[in-house]
């Protein structure tokens, strides 16, 4: 039995524009996890998750075959097919097996809190077969397998998420041109495409000032993150004048506040917060896109009171809200600030790689 796990995340920054590529986003990886079990099989294999239907699969040629289509499954159906490949390339004869999954990013009742699970089970399945099949992997070789998968799935998506389940801790993420690796997908091995460099994208780790205190708010209503980046991309597409001055503005604010991070300035780390803040709400009004709803709105002007910077965390529209303290003093009156007003306290840590 092969057992591995990836963690959840939280956008701290530069949402949405952190999908065009050099842009820059900072994210924090946290200690809810989705795990994956796995266990060779004979003649087909099973993917199975609590409260799901299994899905069975069988092998038509070099391609996997499941028995119905299921889009649940859709992230660890490409997730098989990547590894499946890359094991060809490597040699690797092809095998079956049961992958086993549980999750730490939903309610009991399936209700997703907004932590990343589309990444972070593509990045936990990946380590697994990668494992599976003998194949010794880099945290850089991870990243571009996982973003590889995931844009088979979607392709609007910044991969950020990924970047921050993979390296843990505080990271600082540009993310790669999607239109140059997918051209050099198409003349390339996969072997070849993971040893090359993938212009504009950087991972960087940071390091938080002591002082900093982080709070998760979560509002209780899941939202979709693929439907709101295609609203903004239709947004874009009929007049990109205020969405580049979006990117050109969320830019300066986020390398900033990575700048601030890197001086343990605090001060700055929070002033940049609610800057990001009114960006995003800026250009969710230019796009007729509600991004801060009602009780996100709420979330933030709470935790301000209490001498907090707050925002949304991801594409808004529902999930979690971040707020950044510079001491926990006032932190429990606020959560109870918020509890009153329906929205759940996430304890959630910050979770370091070994």
């Amino acid at each position: 039995m092969i057992r591995t796990s990836a963690p959840g995340k939280l956008f701290i920054a530069g949402e949405y524009a952190v999908v065009e590529s050099g842009y820059p986003a900072i994210l924090v990886a946290v200690d809810r996890f989705i795990r994956v079990s796995l266990m060779e099989a004979y003649n087909r294999g099973r993917i199975s998750s609590h409260g799901r239907e299994p899905l069975l699969w069988l092998r038509k040629g070099e391609r996997i075959s499941p028995s119905q289509p299921n889009k649940s499954f859709a992230y660890v159906l490409s997730s098989i097919d990547m590894v499946e490949r890359y094991a060809r390339e490597l040699g690797r004869r092809p095998r079956f097996y049961n992958v086993d999954i549980s999750s730490e990013l939903e309610t009991d009742d399936g209700i997703k809190y907004g932590l990343g699970s589309s990444a972070v089970v593509t990045v936990a399945t990946i380590r697994a077969l990668c494992t599976f099949y003998d194949i010794s992997i880099s945290n850089i070789e991870l990243f571009k397998l996982s973003a590889l998968a995931s844009l088979a799935v979607n392709k609007n998506g910044s991969c950020g998420d990924i970047g921050a389940s993979i390296y843990g801790g505080w990271i600082a993420l540009r993310t790669f041109d999607r239109d140059w690796v997918l051209e050099r997908a198409k003349d390339i091995s996969l072997n070849q495409l993971l040893e090359e460099r993938w212009p504009k994208l950087s991972i960087e780790p940071l390091s938080p000032p002591g002082e900093l205190e982080l709070a998760v708010g979560w509002t209780g209503r899941p939202a979709s993150t693929a439907n709101l980046l295609e609203r903004v991309a239709n947004g874009r597409n009929k007049d990109g004048k205020p969405y580049e001055k979006f990117l050109y503005d969320s830019k300066r604010c986020v390398d900033d506040m990575i700048h601030a991070f890197r001086r343990g300035n605090i001060s700055r780390i929070k002033e940049q917060t609610e800057a990001n803040r009114g960006l995003l709400i800026r250009m969710g009004e230019e796009f007729g896109i509600r991004i801060e709803t009602p009780l996100l709105t709420k979330l933030c002007d709470i935790a301000q009171r209490f001498g907090g910077s707050a925002k949304i965390s991801g594409a808004g529209g529902g999930d979690c809200g971040i707020a950044i303290f510079d001491s926990d003093r006032h932190i429990v009156k606020m959560i109870d600030e918020w509890k009153n007003i329906g929205i759940a306290y996430l304890p959630l840590k910050v979770y370091e790689m070994d």
